[in-house]
């Protein structure tokens, strides 16, 4: 069996040695996507939030496994969805199709202010959070903003410009980020000098974990790591035949990270004492020192940091697919839709990344991740949802792939996420109204274009 960092190596070498469209993304490119907006900034930062109330590595462990499932399911959905439905604009495409056209404008204008922006804005924050903390932990606020936003800058600048320097420097990113998170994990576990106490079995006390609800907030930063295994769907039109690559690069995108964010978590978990990352950002820095050493373990937490720049930039890339098709759709918002020479919406691009940087310079780490977590859960809970509906009313429709073991995973993704969102909304409620208030100036925003069109 090949070992992940050959399996990435070939695929990389392949996506270079084959004909590839001016204008088209291929199935690596895509893979890529999806796998370098899941691992980011959740994965990174989560752990210290949830060993506040959670102390059992059992459960710990559970909460990873538990939202791999869920995402998983939910990726199989979509890939039915977007398979039958294929344009650029993920939800925003798939909502407007299946419900009507206010749906899918409330998502998009859900994904454009806040869904892509904010994650955006986190990520970035991680990485001048995570450089900060090797290079000089003494850096102020303000000089970890900047250097958020100068990263930010320069990845804006690389995908507005054309598809051959988009796919590229997406794919070296992401490989990158698999080698060295595998090589992560195998160094912790074999060179730890002092494993810690964990029990990674099922305990006397953890199923009454597992079914509270601080396990289903916990939730919510979890559910927050694994956004973006929907993500080529934003960029689908732009694919070679998405009817019969999405579905794969969804399903397989998906497991990839599954299998990262359990061997990330548990090498944490196993090499560094709980006291020492509960509410912590950079977990990861801290789990690097408690294994390598401080000066090996600094140079470790500098790579996690860099590694988040592929996070950035599938965001970047991504995102801005969504404020597009708006503008191709709306007429009074046209100028939103405009396309470089190269066919990149250039536009649309640096708009999305002038929210994150408000993002950057006026919100807090944690207010950001709990009300972005929030609203991205519901916009893909009625995406999935959405299944139901298209199965009833275009039976006839062609789906070149149906989602395995219908209808379990639909219900299952509904469940564990409506769960999660409910128990979030009842603890965290300002994040909650807040992520409602959005949806609500969404639908006056739709009316208004809509009323603009007419006239």
């Amino acid at each position: 069996m090949l070992c992940p960092n050959k399996i990435y190596a070939a695929v990389v070498i392949a996506h270079y040695n084959a004909p590839m469209s001016a204008d088209k993304f291929r199935f690596p490119t895509l893979t890529a996507v999806v796998i370098a907006n899941m691992v980011g900034t959740g994965v990174f930062t989560s752990l210290g939030f949830q060993l506040l109330d959670i102390r059992s590595g059992f459960a710990l462990l559970a909460l990873w496994a538990i939202g791999g499932v869920a995402a998983l399911c939910g990726a199989m959905t979509y890939a039915e969805l977007g398979a039958a439905l294929p344009r650029s604009g993920g939800e925003y495409n798939l909502l407007r199709r299946i419900y009507h056209p206010a749906a899918g404008f409330v998502s998009g204008w859900v994904s454009s202010t806040v869904g892509f922006a904010g994650p955006v804005a986190l990520a970035a924050m991680t990485f001048a959070a995570y450089a900060a903390s090797v290079i000089d932990p003494g850096l102020g606020d303000m000089t970890r903003k900047f250097m958020a936003a100068s990263l930010l800058i320069v990845l804006t600048a690389i995908h507005a410009t054309n598809h051959r320097n988009s796919s590229g420097t997406q794919v070296i990113f992401t490989v990158v980020k698999i080698a060295v998170i595998v090589g992560f994990v195998l160094g912790t576990v074999l060179l730890a000098s002092s494993p810690q106490p964990v029990i990674f079995t099922p305990q006397a006390g953890d199923g009454g974990i597992i079914s509270s609800g601080v396990f289903a907030v916990a939730l919510i930063y979890v559910s927050f790591a694994y956004t973006g295994w929907n993500a080529a769907t934003y960029l689908s039109g732009e694919l070679e035949n998405p009817q019969k690559t999405l579905p794969w690069i969804l399903i397989t995108g998906t497991s990839v990270v599954t299998l990262l964010y359990l061997g990330l978590n548990y090498a944490f978990l196993y090499a560094t004492p709980m006291d020492a990352m509960a509410g912590q950002v950079e977990v990861g820095a801290i789990a690097a020192q408690a294994t390598f050493g401080d000066s090996i373990g600094r140079f470790t937490g500098l790579i996690l940091a860099l590694l988040l720049v592929s996070t950035v930039s599938a965001m970047t890339m991504a995102g801005p697919r969504v404020i597009q098709v708006i503008g191709e759709d709306y007429p009074a918002l046209g100028v939103l839709g405009r396309k470089n020479k190269d066919g990149i919406p250039a536009l649309a691009i640096c708009i999305q990344s002038f929210v994150a940087l408000l993002f950057i310079f006026s919100s807090t780490f944690e207010s950001i991740l709990v009300f972005s977590g929030f609203t991205l859960g519901l916009n893909s809970f009625v995406t999935v949802f959405g299944i139901f509906v298209l199965r009833w009313r275009q039976p006839d429709l062609e789906r070149p792939y149906r989602t395995f073991l219908y209808p379990l995973p639909p219900i299952l993704y509904l469940l564990l996420t409506g769960w999660t969102l409910w128990f979030t909304l009842i603890n965290r409620p300002v994040e909650g109204l807040f992520s409602l208030g959005i949806i609500g100036s969404g639908l006056l925003v739709y009316y208004l274009a809509v009323a603009l069109r007419k006239k």
